[in-house]
């Protein structure tokens, strides 16, 4: 394709924009990604052209770059164009220097062995210290901004290979001292030390004197990519919760750093610190979370650090910076916090909640801070809602929620109200001048005759029902805040009956606290009414969501009653939904008589259908049998025929349901048997299943698909043989394996569950090789020990030995695999793994704490899976 003008352009990203999935599908976006990469290079485009088509790739790496090496290609042209750059000013080195950062992220090509890669990162780091400025990346005058967006490249790399920039965290520190932009030095510094910490300390290893300043190394760069594979888990750079940590939080805890790194690690912690200040609101907030989570729980290192920040955060009007405090708060409590510094914190942000002219977002952020404080010493279990301590009802009064608040505003208020009743009735009962209980009664009470205006809008009984679900929530063990609530709901039913799909909501959605009591007397208040007002179609409603097997009679007597008032299809529908209900609830006697006249009597045939089919049901089949033909279906979509719609419950015993596992699968002992790993699967039951069918599914291209196992019956207490499970390794590779089980229950029903996966150890791929041809193992063992090399690789290691010595280490663990023996101090191992790599193991010259272990391999990435294998062992005699 030639170059195409600028309308052309315009039109062809904007089609683009429009469908980027549909358009890329098209023939037209077959070479969208490489005609952008050539036009970068044209003189024709001016450069504000060219900043367009980079935003495009910073907008759509994913759809332009679908692979990594589409990927790499693209980082290489677009490094490629950065050099070709005349050393006068251009607005296109920081576009680029975004544009190959994004598509390596962006494309999962950011590796050891990509060359882009190699490139970039040398390139990011001299321009973010200065050094690769002048020499053909722009004049002087862009070297801040280079600077600036070098930094942000490098976050995001660090950000998608945790661990990246663990061996520059000296290089970072002295540079953060020197002139240059100090907001992006300083967050990229914080993040690299929070992922240093954390993935050191997941590997029990220490700092290594990585925040030691020195040069940087040029043989291989500083780039640690051991340090990025392990912490390739993506730990994301800022918590949504503190409480979402607390696995890591045990992994900090395990690093404990030599008095050396501790005070190098403080040095560079208050060195951020210190700096903090000139760094924008959200920079400060998102440093102060990044520091926070790498020091919480690491031993040696108090918070105290922090103490200094706490002057000027207690009093800043920036929400981000309070939201980061009570960060720390939550973090580390009174080892950071006193409790005068709880009592001011607690007691401005009630003050700033009061303030009448915060906009609304602001205002519910506030209040949002107030239920959710963390406290020093809060009272109760762990999780449970309660106000914090200090917040008093006299501290609260300007808080309390008022008819004329905002919706939102008013629930957030009247969840504090509810905390504040919950902590405060003791106190009720000894009596007292000001009640929260008699204040919140009289504000429902508000509410709801607001709701019972007739012409009244929607969302005023919307907001009543909402606060009446938050008083249950709150106040579930308070009858004396339940009962009159009960009875003023009964009320707003009375006066307006219209508001019965709100009613139907709440039972569904409140516990038996509340549900039981509204069922009652919303049930007494349809009954009591006769059947043939206005308000008919949803008394009917009503009713078949609270009609059960008490009073029937009286339920029966208003059903008779208002069948001759049912004249339309809605109605009549509504009345046999009531029929079915009391069907469900177990209701006989009278039931039988009302369905046979309403076959008779209405005026519908569908109607007349429903009403013959549930006398047949019920004259027919018992409770439980009767339970499944009128079950309904979820996954059935809504037909228009009611007697249709019936037939579904019927088909719910036809289709495959979700269901809890009864089944409990293991991984048994292996065998080191037969050409192909087998897994031997023990299965057990807690209740009897049929026609089992196993179906197990591998995640990526390690292995190739497995079949399905099946068994006729399982019952529980009777053993079942192992199951056997064929593998076809691709790798020779762990891997976990997901289960799905399809089976019959005793009830009939076919059921589908998902089985917790099954995990496929680095040991289970072990196969023995066949004996050796004429008798010679050593020579046969000799043999294969030399055709490793030169296509593999070998490696000596020492492995720890257990208290019963190597002889009971290759009894129990590698005694299927031994080629030549002489115990107890010498053994030749030779291990196949498919589908046709070898690991060959010499154990000699024992001693008592452990072994030197000589192996060859032809495969180099068995290598690190068998010295994790090998140094496991000891602990698993």
């Amino acid at each position: 394709m030639g170059p195409l003008s600028r309308e052309a352009w315009a039109q062809r990203l904007g089609a683009f924009r429009t469908s980027p999935s549909a358009f890329m599908a098209s023939p037209e976006g077959e070479d969208l990604g490489r005609d952008l990469l050539s036009e970068l290079r044209s003189e024709k485009l001016s450069e504000q052209a060219k900043v367009s088509l980079l935003a495009l790739s910073l907008e759509y790496p994913a759809q332009l770059w679908p692979d990594a090496a589409a990927a790499e290609a693209a980082a290489t042209s677009l490094l490629d164009t950065l050099v070709l750059l005349p050393p006068r000013p251009s607005a296109l080195r920081r576009p680029l220097l975004l544009a190959a950062t994004t598509a390596l992220a962006a494309g999962d090509a950011l590796g050891h062995t990509s060359g882009a890669s190699r490139r970039l990162l040398p390139l990011l780091l001299g321009l973010a210290s200065g050094r690769d400025l002048g020499r053909g990346f722009g004049p002087a005058s862009e070297q801040r901004p280079l600077q600036a967006t070098a930094c942000e490249c490098l976050r995001e790399l660090e950000s998608c290979k945790p661990g990246l920039l663990g061996g520059c965290l000296g290089l970072l520190r002295g540079l953060l001292g020197q002139e240059g932009p100090v907001q992006p030095l300083s967050l990229l510094l914080a993040l690299a030390l929070r992922n240093t910490l954390v993935i050191q300390a997941r590997a029990r290893a220490g700092l290594q004197g990585l925040l030691v300043a020195g040069d940087t190394p040029t043989a291989g760069g500083p780039w640690n990519w051991a340090l990025a594979e392990e912490g390739d888990a993506h730990l994301q750079p800022q918590a949504p919760s503190w409480p979402a940590a607390e696995e890591e939080e045990c992994g900090l805890a395990v690093l404990e750093p030599s008095p050396e790194e501790a005070r190098e690690l403080r040095a560079a912690v208050a060195q951020l610190l210190d700096s903090s200040y000139l760094l924008t609101p959200v920079a400060q907030a998102q440093l102060l979370w990044l520091l926070g989570w790498a020091l919480r729980g690491l031993r040696g290192q108090p918070p105290v650090l922090f103490k200094p920040q706490l002057v000027r955060l207690l009093g800043t009007a920036q929400l981000t910076l309070l939201h980061a405090l009570l960060a720390l708060k939550a973090a580390f409590g009174e080892a950071l916090f006193t409790a005068q510094d709880e009592a001011l914190l607690l007691r401005r942000l009630t003050l700033a909640a009061q303030h009448p002219a915060l906009p609304l977002p602001t205002h519910l952020f506030y209040l949002h801070c107030l239920l959710n404080f963390p406290e020093n010493w809060p009272l109760g279990p762990t999780g449970e809602e309660a106000a914090p301590l200090l917040l008093g009802p006299r501290l609260c009064r300007g808080l309390l929620p008022s008819l004329l608040h905002d919706p939102m505003a008013l629930l957030a208020r009247l969840h504090l109200l509810c905390l504040l009743c919950a902590e405060d009735e003791e106190k009720e009962e000894k009596g007292q001048d000001w009640s929260p209980r008699q204040y919140l009664e009289e504000l429902l009470a508000g509410l709801r005759q607001r709701a019972a205006l007739d012409a009244g809008p929607r969302a005023l009984a919307t907001l009543c029902f909402q606060a009446s679900y938050l008083v249950v929530h709150c106040l579930a063990t308070q009858p004396a805040v339940l009962t009159p609530l009960t009875h003023g709901l009964a009320r707003l039913y009375r006066a307006r009956p219209a508001l019965a799909p709100h009613f139907v909501d709440l039972l569904d959605r409140v516990g038996p606290e509340l549900g039981e009591p509204l069922r009652a007397v919303l049930r007494q208040e349809v009954v009591s009414r006769p059947g043939r007002d206005e308000a008919l179609r949803w008394h009917l409603q009503i009713l078949a969501k609270v009609a059960d097997g008490n009073t029937p009679s009286a339920t029966l007597g208003f059903l008779r009653a208002a069948a001759a008032h049912c004249t339309d299809w809605g109605l009549q529908q509504a009345l046999l939904q009531v029929c079915r209900a009391l069907l469900r609830a177990g209701v006989g006697e009278g039931l039988a008589d009302l369905l046979q006249a309403l076959a008779r009597q209405l005026e519908d045939p569908d109607g007349r259908d429903h009403a013959r089919l549930y006398y047949i049901l019920l004259a027919h089949l018992a409770g439980p049998k009767l339970g499944v033909a009128l079950g309904p279906s979820l996954a059935a979509p809504a037909l228009t025929s009611s007697l249709v719609a019936e037939n579904q419950g019927f088909a719910a015993v036809l289709m495959v349901q979700e269901a809890p596992a009864p089944i409990r699968l293991s991984v048994g002992p292996r065998q080191a048997v037969g050409t192909v790993p087998v897994l031997r699967l023990h299965v057990e039951v807690l209740e009897p299943v049929y026609s089992l069918e196993l179906r197990f599914r591998v995640e990526g291209q390690l292995y190739a698909p497995l079949g399905a196992i099946h068994v006729p019956c399982l019952l529980p207490g009777r053993p079942c043989p192992p199951l056997l499970l064929p593998l076809q390794p691709r790798r020779p590779a762990p891997t976990q394996l997901g289960v799905r089980a399809l089976y019959a229950t005793p009830a009939g029903l076919t059921c589908h569950a998902h089985l917790p996966p099954l995990p496929v150890n680095f040991a289970d791929l072990f196969l023995p090789f066949p004996q050796a041809p004429d008798g010679d193992k050593r020579g046969f063992f000799e043999e294969l020990w030399d055709s490793c090399l030169p296509k593999g690789t070998e490696s000596r290691l020492w492995c720890p030995l257990g208290p019963q010595g190597l002889e009971a280490l290759v009894s129990c663990h590698l005694e299927p695999f031994v080629v030549v023996a002489q115990p107890p101090t010498s053994y030749h191992v030779a291990i196949r793994l498919p589908p046709d790599s070898r690991l060959l193991l010499r154990l000699e010259a024992a001693q008592a704490d452990g072994v030197p272990v000589a192996l060859r391999t032809d495969d180099w990435a068995v290598l690190p899976l068998a010295g994790d294998y090998l140094r496991g062992l000891s602990a698993a005699v």
